[in-house]
């Protein structure tokens, strides 16, 4: 177990196998049909993106869906031109929007990537996200960066809003983030017990030694995520910790955060054995 004053923020379970991805309605298919490259035959079972998937697991789903050779999808992300903010710097994490697609004998892995990308901006690109962005004076691109974090760390879609403030008052206080879902995507896992040697790593995903946002998303947010990046919930929180499922505190008091974590920690090893 870490040293308990880095453990700052801690959620019961990284949910990336939730499935409540907006699924696509049967007049949007026929666009789908267009972008992906199918036609009306050789119809496959539709591709379902969780919310929270990261991008690796959105390319090996779509290698096994559209039964080509492991590493496909991912190397047409690299080839494909798709329509991403200049700050992505062509990487489409965060932008492979959660939905389910359809898949027919003629899809491609560009024409899937593309027509998931081109989702993503449809929804991402709307007023309200635009104008939240503007509000908490932050890029679009860093709101998904932000809803990315809150889909990973919220133990539920309640809690959304209090993460994603807690997210907000850090960053204005200078603090760094200090969270463990970026360093499971630095370290390509998803675990809740981060090491003092974890918080320690060469990563510009280490929030824990390095301030402001990460680079990138960490993830493919879904639209709650979205919401709460651009409407936190009021309050002064600093700190959060998941003791057990459906019971998450913040707090904007380093001593009570402890007795928290403590709290946790005691659940964990109680689960453990």
């Amino acid at each position: 177990m870490p040293n308990d004053k880095l453990r700052i923020t801690r959620r019961g379970r990284l949910i990336l196998l939730a499935v409540t991805g907006v699924v696509v309605a049967a007049a949007v298919a026929v666009l789908a049909v267009l972008l992906i490259g199918g036609g009306d035959s050789g119809q496959k079972p539709p591709l379902v993106i969780p919310e929270g998937w990261r991008a690796v697991q959105v390319y090996a789903a779509s290698d096994k869906s559209l039964g080509v050779a492991p590493g496909t999808t991912e190397k047409a992300a690299g080839a494909a031109s798709l329509k991403l903010p200049s700050e992505a710097r062509g990487n489409p994490e965060g932008y492979l929007f959660p939905a389910t697609y359809p898949i027919d004998a003629q899809t491609t892995p560009a024409g899937l990537l593309t027509y998931m990308v081109n989702t993503a901006n449809r929804h991402f690109g709307a007023d309200h996200i635009t104008q939240g962005a503007r509000r908490n004076d932050v890029t679009v691109y860093q709101t998904v960066t932000i809803a990315s974090i809150v889909q990973a760390e919220a133990d539920t879609t309640a809690d959304m809003g209090k993460v994603s403030r807690v997210i907000y008052n850090r960053l204005a206080q200078g603090m760094p983030l200090q969270m463990d879902s970026t360093l499971n995507y630095a370290l390509n896992r998803s675990t809740l017990d981060t090491t003092t040697g974890d918080t320690k790593i060469d990563s510009p995903f280490n929030t824990y030694e390095r301030k402001g946002l990460p680079p990138t998303p960490i993830g493919n947010p879904g639209q709650d995520a979205m919401n709460a990046a651009i409407n936190p919930t009021p309050g002064n929180w600093l700190y959060f910790v998941t003791v057990a499922p459906g019971d998450t505190r913040f707090t904007d008091s380093y001593s009570e955060q402890q007795k928290n974590v403590q709290e946790f920690n005691r659940n964990q090893k109680s689960a453990r054995s």
